[in-house]
Order: structure tokens, then sequence, then C-alpha cells
């Protein structure tokens, strides 16, 4: 057992340095590299020193999950992967679960102890919920459920009052564990509070969404570790969890708004839907990728600015293309990454990191927005809400009070967009309508393309 035991902080060690070295992408590979390894070393460690396991059913669940997790991990697109972290949330969070619950299934005749009874608890409704939130979670970002916020009188009462039921009958199961009918219930009342608590999140919030269920999963996984008396699982679901707690925080921060607004104050709703009212009152002007050219060829400094739109066309490589060749030409190529843009928080750092485009380049909202000052021109690549001036002083705008990247000030702000539809908060953007912005329709990729061949032949 001691021997365990040092392997499991062999491994813990592994996974403090993997998620250090996961913060630059130079090092990133390393990082989940490293922390693979220390995880590899807690499995092994875990099935050594297990009691009599039946190796045949857990080599077959290896397998299983090792085909499955290849073919999903070759065929997912990069616009897919907030959905694919969500999946991989719930399917934490429902492992913790169902391990809690066959512990409890076995023993609950054994007169268990109130902490173990506790433990089982917290990780069954905290497991539950988190698997039934991101399957919500992933509905929304795939389509089949409304990237609006779903909302319904009393919702709030009834969520309090499916808590107050889950304490209850909590309690009554640590005083009488054989009444397992009462487990079912908070198996089935978590599930529901799943459900209950993202429907009402808008699209806009999904990567604060993402960075909690992936907290939630972590306790969850901690929990379960109470439950088996496992170190390891008790540190990596500790590790977890504080992580995607300080995730969730720079998100908040990066939108200036609590997370109390994100989980209750439906962004996205009735409000952005009249505030889309604005479109028809735009003078919105459009550019041809010739004229386009003839701007960023008498520019002397650009500021690219990534959004989803740019993750949508799979343009990274055609951005690189483009910036290279302007710095070729003695221009100055700058990338201006809002902590939210995209699906999944660093959702633009991950796919400018796959080109090779130079993480030096890459400018956080605080770094960036006092170069826009004397910024010749702002090329905005599928990016909405996070250049929205509304924020600034549209006080019944749902975005007000969020930092913004500051590209109207630039000389001249090019936006490309494959059509004028609304973000993922639903409100037109005003941006659209100032005089020192021009539009450019098109794929991201397909006009990139465009522009590099008109550049070519100036």
């Amino acid at each position: 057992m001691e021997y365990i035991n040092i392997a499991y902080v062999i491994s813990a060690i592994c996974f403090i340095f993997g998620i250090k070295m996961l913060s630059h992408p130079k090092t990133a590979r390393n990082g989940n590299s490293l922390a693979s390894i220390g995880m590899l070393i807690a499995i092994v460690s875990t099935l050594y020193g297990g009691e009599v396991l039946n190796f045949k059913l857990i080599g077959i669940g290896v397998l299983i999950g090792s085909i499955i997790g290849g073919i999903v991990a070759n065929k997912i697109e990069m616009t897919q992967m907030p959905q694919m972290v969500a999946i991989f949330n719930g399917l934490g969070g429902g492992a913790s679960a169902l391990i809690a619950s066959a512990e409890f299934y076995t023993q609950y005749q054994n007169n268990l102890s109130t902490f173990m009874l506790v433990t089982i608890i917290l990780s069954v409704v905290i497991g539950t919920l988190t698997l039934t939130g991101s399957f919500i979670a992933f509905g929304k970002l795939q389509g089949f459920v409304s990237g609006k916020p779903i909302t319904f009188p009393g919702q709030q009462l009834i969520n309090g009052l499916m808590v107050i039921s889950i304490g209850v009958m909590g309690t009554y199961i640590v005083n009488t564990p054989t009444e397992i009918n009462f487990f079912y219930g908070i198996l089935i009342i978590a599930g529901i509070i799943g459900v209950t608590l993202t429907i009402p999140i808008g699209g806009a919030d999904m990567p604060v969404v993402i960075s909690l269920l992936n907290s939630y999963s972590g306790v969850a996984a901690a929990a379960t570790g109470f439950v088996l008396m496992n170190n390891a699982l008790i540190i990596s679901g500790a590790l977890v969890g504080a992580s995607g707690l300080i995730l969730t925080q720079i998100m908040c921060k990066g939108m200036n708004r609590s997370l109390a607004n994100v989980i209750f104050g439906a962004v996205g709703g009735d409000t952005a839907i009249a505030s889309g009212g604005q479109a028809q009152e735009l003078n919105i002007k459009s550019y041809s990728t010739e004229e386009a050219a003839m701007i960023f060829d008498a520019a002397e400094k650009v500021i690219v600015v990534p959004g989803y739109g740019l993750a949508v066309a799979q343009a990274q490589h055609a951005v690189r293309e483009v910036a290279e060749w302007l710095e070729a030409q003695g221009k100055q190529v700058l990338y201006a990454i809002h902590p939210v843009a995209g699906r999944m928080p660093g959702h633009m750092n991950v796919l400018l990191a796959e080109a090779n485009i130079p993480y030096e380049l890459l400018k956080d909202l605080d770094e960036i927005n006092p170069e826009f000052e004397d910024c010749d021109v702002a090329l905005i690549l599928g990016a909405n809400d996070v250049v929205n001036p509304a924020a600034r002083h549209d006080t019944s705008s749902p975005i007000y009070g969020m930092p913004i990247l500051n590209v109207d000030k630039a000389r001249t702000v090019i936006v490309n967009k494959r059509s004028m539809n609304p973000g993922f908060a639903g409100i037109q953007n005003e941006l659209f309508g100032f005089d020192n912005t021009i539009m450019v329709f098109g794929d991201a990729k397909d006009m990139l393309g465009k522009l590099m061949s008109d550049l070519k032949e100036l």
C-alpha cells in the first residue's frame, strides 16, 4: 500500500506540472503527455493494489473506450471542440455518479458511516447534474437545443424546492440508509436540476458554462475519491475542480459579470431580441476584396480579431498566409484575443496555435486595446459581441458593461461575416454601421484566399 501511495504522489506531480505546461503552446503538447503518463501511473497502481478484479471486463472496457476515443479524436473538427469538451465533462460526471451509486447499492445494508453516505450523495448529485447539464450544453452548441435562454414562470423557485428535496432525502438516507427509494429520488431530481440550471443560459455564456461544468466534474471525481478512499482520484478531481473554477472566474471577469448573473441572468432572451431591431437603421457599406486589398496595401499596422466565424471556416491557415505576406511588406500584424471569443475558453488561441502563428503576436484584451488608437486596419473575422460598442453605453443591452475590444478606434475596421445574423447574445452590432467600418461578406477562408490573390496583384 505504501508503494501505491508513492505512485499516487508521482502521478499528482505529473498532473500539476502537466497543467502548468498547458499554459503555453510551446510546452502544451509535452504537458498533455506528462499528465497522461501521470494518469497511466495512477491507473496501473490502482489495478495493482486493488482486490480481486475482473481484468477481462476491465480490458474490454479499455478497448471499447480506446476505439471510441480514437475515432472521435480523429474525426472531430476544431469547430466542434466545445461540444466535445461538454460531452467529456458530462461523461466524467456520469462516471463519478455511477461509481458512487454502485458503492451505495452494494453496501447500503452494511451500516455505512455518515461520512461515507454524505460523500456518496455529494458525488451522485454533482455527477448527475453535470451529466444532464453537459448534454444540454452540448445540444445548445450543436443546435438541436435552442441557444436562446429557455425560461418559465417560477423556474428558480422550482429549482430551490428541488435542492431542498435533495437535502431532505439525503438527510433521511444518512439516518436510514436502507431506504433505497430515496436514493433513486435523489438521482432523478439531480438529473432534472442539471437540465433546469442549463436551459436558461444563453449561447453567449457557453464558454462560462463549459468551464463551470468542467469544475463540477472535478468536484464529483474528488467526492468519489473519498467514497473509494483513493488518493489519486481525490487529488486529480481537486485539480480539475479548482482549475475549472479559476477559469470560470476568468471568463466572468472577461464579461464583467458575476457567476450568479451568468447562471440566472438568462442573457440572450427577450431583451436581446428587442435590441436586434437596430439592424434596419445601420448604414452598411459592403466592399469587395479588391477594394479591401488597397486599404491593406496602404496600412502600416494591422490588428486581426478572430471570432467563431474564423473557426467555422477553418481559416486560421489562410489568415496566417495573409499576415505573413503583409509582414513581408514591412507591415506590423498583431492578433487581438478576447477571453470569451469563440465557444470555449482559449478557443481562438488553440486555432491560431494550430496554424503556427507566433504566440508572442497574440495579445489579450488589456494589452491590445491601447494598440487600436494608432492602428490603420482592424480586421474582424467572425467576431461579433466582443467588438460591439453597445457594451459601453447601451444600458438596455444584455452585454452592457462587458469589456470589449476597442476596434472602433482603428482608422478603418474591415468586418468579415457570412451574413448579418447577430452573435450569441442575439443582438445586432452597431459597429457595422460606423463611418469607419466596411463589410466584406463571405466565408472567411474564401475571402482571405481572394484577398491574398488581390494583394499579390497590386
